[in-house]
């Protein structure tokens, strides 16, 4: 006897805690459960929007925007006030060409910026040049 497991229909885009780039936001359906992340280019507040903070992230291809609500904004103030990047997991609001992600967790991934300037370690293998790969 086989069992079937039904699977969503759509499954073309990866679930957290993997990370959808800024190109691939037109991918899942509005209220997907999505993970995003990038450095911090934008911190808003406004005070006309009653405690909402408003975050821009970038990738390597494009902008994301975030919408913090003051509740969550309490609970993770340190990553929103001080993070240089974040990663974000929340539910994406699409309209038109106008996509959010109403963040439900923000987490400061600052410190694997670090990672980028330091030296690649010396057991890994060395890239092989293209007349000496085979395949």
């Amino acid at each position: 006897m086989r069992v079937v497991t039904p699977r969503p229909a759509q499954t073309d885009w990866p679930r957290p805690p993997s990370c959808l780039r800024a190109d691939q936001l037109r991918l899942p359906p509005d209220g997907a459960r999505i993970t995003v992340a990038g450095l911090v280019i934008l911190r808003q507040r406004p005070g006309t929007a009653k405690g909402v903070i408003f975050l821009t992230l970038e990738d390597e291809t494009g902008t994301v925007n975030i919408i913090v609500w003051r509740k969550l904004y309490e609970r993770y103030r340190r990553a929103v006030i001080a993070g240089r990047m974040l990663r974000v997991t929340g539910r994406l609001q699409s309209e038109g060409d106008v996509i959010h992600v109403i963040a439900e967790v923000i987490e400061d991934i600052s410190p694997l910026l670090d990672q980028l300037l330091a030296p690649a370690p010396e057991h890994a293998p060395e890239a092989l040049s293209p007349d000496t790969q085979t395949g």
